[in-house]
């Protein structure tokens, strides 16, 4: 089955994807910073006997796995490609993961909470998330007895998501905002709204080839909808403002924008090392030059997949083995070069 990151949703030259989390807890068990490494192996031996039930009732197949026993590389790359969050992948007890074979469901077990569903869809498709994420939800309440008061909602660990336990969030697609030097101004004005403005992989993270994550930052008094709503509102503005960017740097600066564009190619394509970093900088010139036609390519490329494969731990995976950062640059520009198709 295609991943979601193949796919180029509703207005994926800015918004790149489309994510609802739920956090959810067991009444049985303390929260997961309480939990004694038994109680984290039980914990997580029971949520996973979900996995049969979820590919029963849906139309799809369902993997399930103990997260701390994978390789470094294998969690490494599920936090490249957002299938689980980098505090998962640190967690020193017993941790576990149920993962679609699309990769648009993954159930996290034993995070910050007991139960994490996350939903992400391609490009501008939040209610598409959101009925995915419900949908599991559903299942899972059928199965398990959540933690839930009648006045304050789903009990959490953090407070900011106690209520619904919802957190919806875009990655966006900002390089005009980024090297206008607006988003310092922009996190600080969506902070009063109560919208946080994160890096590429979340809270304490940096941004990456100009992808950010922009999310709601409390549940408590809201509906989904209204959560849900107040977000696209707020994303709706941050789009127009990205494009008007992108229009006034084409208006001012054409011909040297277009050079860097064209010289970004130029180094994907004939160069014999990259960093993480360098390619990833150099891609998203040319995702950008791609979505304002200032280049075009022979065959159709999804510039974002290609920048999540590049990462480290899915470069060795895709290599099945470990291999020292200097190799990895060597092995980057070669698969870039591969994968990139020429332009037209």
């Amino acid at each position: 089955m295609p991943k979601w990151y193949k796919e180029n949703g509703k207005n994926s030259d800015v918004v790149i994807s489309s994510r609802i989390r739920l956090a959810r807890n067991l009444k049985s068990f303390p929260f997961s910073a309480k939990l004694t490494d038994n109680q984290a192996i039980e914990l997580v031996e029971k949520l996973k006997e979900a996995t049969a039930v979820l590919e029963a009732k849906e139309t799809k197949k369902y993997y399930s796995c103990n997260v701390d026993l994978l390789s470094d590389s294998e969690k490494t790359a599920m936090v490249e490609r957002h299938i689980i969050s980098p505090l998962l992948l640190d967690r020193e007890q017993s941790t576990g993961l149920i993962l679609s074979e699309d990769e648009r469901i993954s159930i996290m077990l034993n995070e910050e909470d007991h139960i994490r569903i996350q939903s992400i869809t391609g490009g501008m498709n939040i209610m598409g998330a959101f009925a995915e994420a419900n949908a599991a939800d559903d299942i899972a309440s059928e199965l398990f007895d959540y933690a839930y008061h009648e006045k304050y909602g789903y009990l959490t660990s953090c407070p900011t998501n106690v209520g619904t336990g919802l957190r919806a969030s875009y990655m966006m697609f900002l390089p005009a905002l980024t090297v206008t030097g607006k988003i310092a101004k922009l996190a600080e004005e969506l902070s009063q709204y109560g919208i946080a403005l994160r890096g590429t992989y979340g809270e304490a993270s940096k941004s990456v080839g100009n992808l950010y994550q922009i999310s709601n930052q409390k549940t408590l008094g809201s509906t989904e909808r209204e959560i849900i709503d107040s977000l696209n509102r707020i994303v709706e503005q941050v789009m127009k403002q990205e494009r008007r960017y992108r229009e006034y740097i084409l208006t001012h600066n054409y011909d040297e924008f277009e050079d860097k564009v064209h010289r970004s190619f130029g180094v994907l394509k004939y160069a014999k090392q990259l960093s993480s970093v360098d390619a990833m900088t150099l891609l998203s010139q040319v995702k950008l030059g791609v979505d304002l036609e200032l280049i075009a390519l022979k065959e159709e490329c999804n510039v974002h997949e290609l920048m999540m494969e590049i990462q480290p731990g899915n470069l060795q995976c895709i290599l099945d083995k470990t291999i020292g950062s200097v190799r990895r640059d060597t092995f980057r520009a070669d698969y870039v070069r591969e994968k990139l198709p020429d332009m037209a």
